[in-house]
């Protein structure tokens, strides 16, 4: 009766209130986030209205600057768009995908240096660092300000609005940096929001200050799973701080690293809130700030002549672009050992079939 009654119990399963309970997540991303991605990509062969198809001319248009003419059912050129138009759309997509790249690179390399650095000293067991917590959370407490507000902040600080300087630009014309017009007594702030270089220092510094202590959590967390007797070892070894980072501490970090880098890549070349702000201001307009995601709104949102096809287009090229760099990003980093085991096996596992084989199918 006993054995019965657990019978019954295991054979109990649980898995469908599992279900119910990812129901409300699916509905959630197949409305707001997979139908949006299935409308794009069907979108991306329309024309400037979204009406009618067109094939692949906007993607002919963006990636060569070539120009399509594509005849209606009447006879008539229902979507035309000239060499010149086509070559300016080339133009500027290529111009918004490096200043993308560039903005990318910019915060990332310091952002990963300065998180992996202070991931290191924060849990390294030899120094007795008072306060960690306490820094930890300041250093942490800028990836919750929102983008918009953080931009706002810095467009105030270093720029100039209605005439009114910025803090920094005050503090750079008492030491004599920036001039002042003794006529209409405006300060010069080209050398930090309007210049070429300057707009994108001040994005780069705002994205690293602010995704620094999220990217120095995770690489925390991911040392803090290392195997403790392997840092106990090495220590017995004789082995210096720098060589427990090389051959522990940074080989073991590698799928922490993937994940960091994968994840600062799609939020990279999807950057949108703070480039906008900056390329938008009337104050300090700079073309040197718009990337591929204000290149897409610019497209799809103009007020005088909207190109909803060329939006789409540039979108599913950005899914493309992110989905190889994903990949391979995914295969550099990739645990080399763990492949070789695997393989192996496998090899082990063809042999040992292939002798059974030999035996009528009877392994001995």
């Amino acid at each position: 009766m006993a054995s019965g009654a657990r019978r019954r119990i295991k054979s109990i399963s649980y898995a469908k209130w599992g279900y119910l309970f990812i129901i409300p997540f699916f509905v959630v991303y197949f409305f707001f986030q997979l139908w949006p991605l299935i409308n794009t990509f069907i979108l991306s062969f329309k024309d400037y209205t979204g009406d009618q198809t067109v094939g692949l001319a906007n993607y002919k248009a963006l990636l060569r600057g070539v120009g399509t003419k594509v005849m209606g059912d009447n006879g008539e050129v229902s979507f035309n768009i000239g060499d010149r138009t086509a070559r300016v759309i080339h133009e500027n997509f290529l111009h918004a995908f490096g200043n993308t790249v560039i903005l990318w690179l910019g915060n990332f390399i310091p952002q990963i240096i300065l998180s992996l650095s202070l991931a290191v000293w924060f849990t390294d067991a030899q120094l007795k660092i008072p306060g960690k917590g306490f820094f930890k959370v300041v250093m942490y407490l800028p990836n919750i300000i929102t983008a918009a507000s953080v931009a706002v902040l810095f467009l105030q600080l270093c720029g100039e609005a209605e005439n009114v300087p910025g803090s920094l630009n005050l503090f750079l014309h008492k030491i004599g940096v920036v001039s002042q017009d003794p006529v209409s007594e405006k300060y010069d702030s080209i050398k930090f929001i309007t210049g070429v270089w300057q707009s994108r220092g001040v994005v780069m510094f705002i994205q690293t200050w602010m995704w620094f202590g999220n990217t120095m959590i995770m690489l925390m967390s991911g040392i803090q799973g290392i195997n403790p007797s392997l840092f106990e070892a090495a220590a017995i070894d004789g082995a210096s701080s720098g060589q427990v980072f090389r051959k522990i501490t940074f080989p073991l970090l590698s799928p922490i690293m993937a994940y960091t880098l994968v994840t600062s890549m799609i939020g990279g070349l999807q950057m949108f809130d703070i480039p906008f702000l900056y390329h938008n201001d009337p104050n300090h307009r700079s073309d040197n700030l718009k990337t591929i995601a204000v290149y897409i709104y610019e497209y799809f949102y103009d007020q005088t002549d909207p190109k909803m096809g060329f939006a789409g287009a540039a979108s599913v090229l950005l899914f493309f672009v992110t989905l190889f760099l994903g990949c391979i990003a995914f295969y550099l980093t990739r645990d080399k050992d763990e492949i070789a085991k695997k393989k192996q096996r496998k090899k082990i596992e063809k042999q040992n079939k292939l002798k059974s084989k030999q035996f009528g199918g009877l392994s001995l």
